[in-house]
């Protein structure tokens, strides 16, 4: 009975083979498998399942398989073919050549083997020949280096090719062998910046996807040597060493995402010692004095990449716990620290809100209320521990911690603001002396205004104080703070037109100021990027973002500033950008709820005139003109952790807004706008990713995807399109995804097997399905295209599906452009394959009467496609054609092949006469003189 079972499995596990299905066909050859000893099933049973594992890519498998049916079998052509293809892709080639050899012996006269035979010989060949003059190559290049006569050019070209090397696996591999970690090491010694620079970059590919290689370097080197390297003020030097920890962070910890193999599969290294030493460290250069702004900058961005959690379904969240436990009241110190004081760590302008960012991070990777809790109290006694009313320069510091909180985790920045003398202080401060102590408390009222009722609290206390400084001050930092102050307190109200807080015309007075201080070179740029903070708010009143789209030079500046090094500015352009397109959510208005609001006196939010449509185009017009373009590929590109998932939402939001009107496109594609998407598109928030791929939607339903996408990025365009083909997305992000697709699955075939690859074929024939007109129309567009490749034809050939009768439906379907990319599809699929043809007439008994339409249709294009299915189904067979000839379709070939030439019929006209010349070869009818 098991015995009966297993093969019963075995024949199950074919047919889900056949129709592709690779996962369910492993799962009934695992069953089997449990269930026989018979060794001739056993070994079928193997192969079968090496053949699932070279389908789904996990060649490891594959060869493991494909050995357990060779040790029962030691002839099994197919087995050890299946080995040879799996070693091949796992870059055994000399193993791979030996089962090839012995299948050719077997069986001399098969081609297929012949030809892998020579073509693994001339790969090992070449391989051989690369191996021994890379060994020459590394030997010289180190020659050169470590020769403190050699030539500056030859050392250059030197330096330039050892760090190629060690980026290619085969090279790396030959350096590390060739005693090149000593060597290198030697060149950190020499203290010359190109030379540290190039081993630096030389080992950081090295270690690159090679978990041992990157432990050995990790030992060799030291991490407190790193640390020091990247603490240095050299940018380039520390963004080279940030770059080396993090191949070895990602190679510890299994993020490199390469299969490994043989003795480095084989190896069991225990990461964890290392990746918690190297975190250690990274916490210990955050409160250093001799680390630089850049090196601090740096291990900031490798904390904030590698501690949280990268998906919150993952429950080991022990690393934040590590670092919350071991290094918070670090991070902590670094937001405290206010730039003037004469105890004030080195730092860039992006350090701070690195740490407030990393904060957030961590703040959100606690999983439960005692985790939080225990957050909360480490950040309360840090800043209670700061208050001393002997030393001013402490009660500054505690107040700057608790505005740098309110950067990152607000709700904590709440709770903190609620302690005993925290506003109290900021108060004191407020009224101090001291120009420095205004400027901190100023900033920590900004931050802590942000929702509306603590808004409204700060509006009857606070305002009066914020006016008095802004009279009374002469120093300009502060005059702008203060202001950014009355901007962020006057649009708490939000977009609600009703809910304006200050009098009529404040705010554009306001806004005005902001955009005279953002135009003024002479200020220093943090200065002026408080007034960029001060628009953000204020351009969520209509007014004020219409004035501002008009004020050239100042959107000029802004621009200016969002490309600088300082990365702080980012959210708020994007913020910027955001209100003056309108690409914020807005809830919809439904009037019953207006009606009833108003008759129970509630307050009913009002849209403000210049928030309609056609304000809103001009806008974009304005910004496109000003060349928002390349300021927000410029953003997009930050190598920062200061660009949050929030603010890719923003530039995502910005870019769909930018993207509506299609005339638009090309100026946007023109300027780098689609390169710049697709990184938005596959990192972010949901919401953010959505955006993003609708986007690009837009773009690639439109433009030449060679142009829009040079080169292999084409292909990466693909997944958030087809991610797009959900039923939870509207109509619109379903349709225009399918449009992108329909215009790259017609490039190339490469870009057809890539979209089958990202399993979009059943979200397609799903939408074929659809009652939705332009739905079902798009995605039988994209079939049409899809088509043309062998893998699709294969899905049409499987039986037991309705794919080919869907199609033949459709062509005689009422719309258009429906019947022509359906007619197509099957104009295609019929020249394609002979069996499609006789499988087209056994789907519907409506197949002669639709054919007919298609033939006699008065679009020449679907006429000219139903020409080409009669002249297939034709060529299929004599009898095929027999019932042709014999049905009316014989008198429309007659009429349409006698019509009279003439230029736009001359293909339909052809076509007809190759049908009956076709007719006349079978004898069915013959010629008249």
């Amino acid at each position: 009975m098991a015995e009966a079972e297993a093969v019963q499995l075995k024949e199950e596990g074919n047919q889900h083979f056949q129709v592709q299905d690779y996962k369910a066909a492993e799962k009934s050859y695992n069953q089997a498998l449990k269930l026989t000893k018979d060794k001739a099933l056993l070994a079928t049973l193997y192969r079968n399942r090496a053949a699932c594992a070279l389908k789904t890519e996990s060649y490891i498998q594959a060869a493991s398989d494909a050995s357990r049916a060779i040790d029962i079998n030691s002839s099994d052509v197919k087995a050890l073919y299946r080995r040879c293809q799996a070693l091949e892709h796992l870059g055994k080639l000399d193993q791979a050549f030996k089962d090839v050899q012995r299948c050719a012996t077997l069986e001399p006269r098969n081609q297929n083997f012949q030809e892998t035979l020579r073509r693994l010989n001339t790969s090992i060949q070449e391989t051989l020949r690369v191996q021994f003059s890379t060994d020459l190559r590394v030997q010289k290049m180190f020659e050169i280096l470590l020769d403190e006569n050699s030539e500056a050019e030859k050392l250059e070209k030197a330096t330039n090719n050892l760090i190629v090397l060690g980026r290619e696996d085969a090279g790396a591999e030959k350096i590390f062998q060739n005693n090149g970690v000593a060597l290198l090491l030697q060149l950190l010694d020499t203290q010359r910046p190109e030379l540290v620079l190039a081993a630096v970059r030389t080992l950081s590919g090295m270690c690159t996807g090679h978990r041992s290689r990157a432990t050995v370097i990790l030992h060799a080197v030291r991490i407190d040597r790193i640390c020091s390297l990247m603490a240095v003020e050299n940018e380039e030097m520390s963004l080279a060493v940030c770059n080396l920890l993090q191949s070895i962070i990602d190679s510890l910890s299994g993020e490199d995402k390469r299969q490994h193999r043989g003795k480095e599969e084989a190896l069991v290294l225990d990461s964890k010692k290392d990746l918690k030493l190297i975190t250690s460290h990274l916490l210990d250069m955050l409160a250093s004095k001799k680390v630089s702004g850049q090196g601090r900058d740096q291990a900031l961005n490798l904390l904030n990449k590698n501690i949280p959690r990268k998906d919150l379904a993952i429950h080991d969240n022990s690393r934040t716990i590590f670092v919350v436990d071991n290094g918070l009241r670090k991070i902590l110190k670094v937001v405290g620290q206010v730039p003037d004081l004469p105890s004030c760590l080195p730092l860039t302008d992006n350090s701070r809100m690195l740490a407030s960012v990393l904060i957030n991070k961590l703040y959100d990777d606690l999983r439960c209320d005692p985790e939080r809790d225990h957050f909360r109290k480490i950040c309360e006694e840090y800043i209670t521990g700061k208050f001393d009313p002997q030393d001013m320069d402490k009660n500054v510091s505690a107040i700057q911690t608790v505005s740098g909180i309110l950067q990152g985790p607000f709700d904590l920045g709440n709770q903190l603001l609620g302690l005993k003398g925290v506003m109290e202080m900021m108060v004191a401060l407020c009224g101090s002396e001291r120009e420095q102590d205004q400027l901190v408390a100023v900033e920590a009222l900004i931050h802590a205004s942000t929702k509306l009722s603590r808004a409204s609290f700060i509006i009857t206390n606070g305002v009066s104080l914020l006016k008095e400084i802004y009279k009374t001050t002469k120093n300009e930092k502060i005059k702008i703070r203060t202001l950014v102050g009355l901007c962020k307190l006057g649009s708490a109200g939000g977009t609600d037109y009703g809910l304006r807080q200050f009098a009529e015309g404040s705010t554009e007075k306001l806004a005005k100021q902001c955009r005279k201080w953002l135009c003024n070179a002479s200020i220093d740029t943090r200065t002026r990027h408080w007034a960029v903070e001060g628009l953000a708010y204020l351009t969520l009143d209509a007014d004020v973002k219409d004035d501002f789209v008009q004020d050239i030079p100042a959107l000029q500046a802004m621009f200016e500033l969002a490309k600088s090094s300082d990365k702080t500015i980012l959210y708020s352009v994007a913020t910027i950008l955001v209100n003056c397109t309108n690409s914020y959510d807005v809830k919809e208005v439904i009037p019953e709820l207006v009606q009833l609001a108003k008759f129970s006196k509630q307050h009913v939010p009002e849209e403000h005139p210049k928030d309609k449509k056609d304000f809103i185009d001009m806008r974009v017009k304005r910004l496109l003109k000003a060349g928002v373009i390349s300021t927000l590929t410029c953003m997009v590109k930050a190598d920062s952790a200061i660009l949050t998932n929030q603010t890719k939402e923003l530039l995502a939001r910005v870019f769909l807004a930018l993207c509506d009107n299609p005339k638009d496109r090309g100026t946007i594609v023109a300027q780098g706008g689609g390169k710049a998407l697709i990184p938005l598109a596959l990192e972010g928030t949901d919401v953010g990713k959505v955006k993003a791929a609708h986007a690009l939607a837009k773009i690639a339903a439109i433009s030449n995807p060679d142009i829009a996408f040079p080169g292999e990025r084409v292909y990466e365009v693909v997944r958030p399109l087809v991610r797009l083909l959900d039923t939870e997305r509207d109509g619109l992000q379903n349709y225009e995804a399918l449009l992108g697709l329909t215009n790259l699955s017609a490039r190339s075939d490469k870009l057809r097997q890539k979209i089958i690859k990202e399993k979009a074929l059943p979200d397609i024939e799903n939408y074929m399905f659809e009652n939705h007109d332009q739905l079902r129309q798009a995605a039988t567009e994209c079939m049409c295209n899809m088509v043309a490749n062998k893998e699709v034809q294969e899905r049409f050939l499987a039986d037991g599906n309705d794919r080919l009768k869907l199609v033949v439906l459709l062509c005689g379907e009422d719309d258009d452009k429906v019947q022509n990319a359906a007619a197509g599809a099957l104009a295609m699929l019929t020249a394609a394959h002979k069996k499609l043809c006789f499988k087209m007439t056994q789907v519907t008994t409506q197949w002669l009467e639709i054919l007919q339409r298609l033939c006699l249709h008065d679009q020449l294009s679907i006429q000219h496609r139903g020409l080409v299915i009669t002249y297939n189904l034709l060529s299929a067979d004599p009898e095929l054609a027999k019932k042709l000839v014999e049905s009316e379709l014989l008198e429309i070939l007659t009429v349409v092949g006698k019509m009279e030439p003439e230029e736009k019929k001359e293909a339909v006209i052809q076509t007809a006469r190759e049908c009956l010349i076709k007719c006349m070869d079978y004898g069915f009818i013959k010629p008249v003189s």
